[in-house]
């Protein structure tokens, strides 16, 4: 399928799917004509980052570990299973943390608000 099928089918804008081809991630086929051609698997790819991404990890990490994710016969699936999992509890653990910070924040915000008279905003 082409790309502006490919967009619909997935979910993904075009100029998504070309920057994940950019960075590596994907490797849609091609037409004689040399537009680009996805195919389920290709698809099936694209969600799978698309899901990543929306969970915060880099670009970086799921070029990593993509492939052995979307391909178990990948030699070495293991190893890079178990970096990948310490990498996204890593990653969990910065977010709770900032969140902490964030929490904290909102609090000290809340805390002025209830505080603050009418007319001194």
């Amino acid at each position: 399928m082409k790309i502006g099928e490919a967009s619909r089918v997935s979910g993904v804008s075009a100029r998504s799917l070309r920057h994940y081809e950019d960075e590596g991630l994907i490797v849609p086929g091609r037409f004689d004509n040399g537009f680009r051609d996805y195919c389920q698997s290709t698809i099936d790819r694209v969600l799978a980052i698309r899901s990543l991404l929306d969970s915060g990890l880099p670009v970086r990490l799921i070029r990593d570990v993509l492939p052995s994710l979307t391909d178990v016969s990948h030699p070495g699936a293991d190893a890079v299973c178990a970096e990948f999992l310490h990498e996204v509890r890593s990653y969990r653990d910065r977010l709770a943390a900032r969140i902490a910070v964030l929490s904290d924040q909102q609090a000290a915000l809340d805390a002025y608000l209830r505080e603050a008279r009418p007319t001194d905003l």
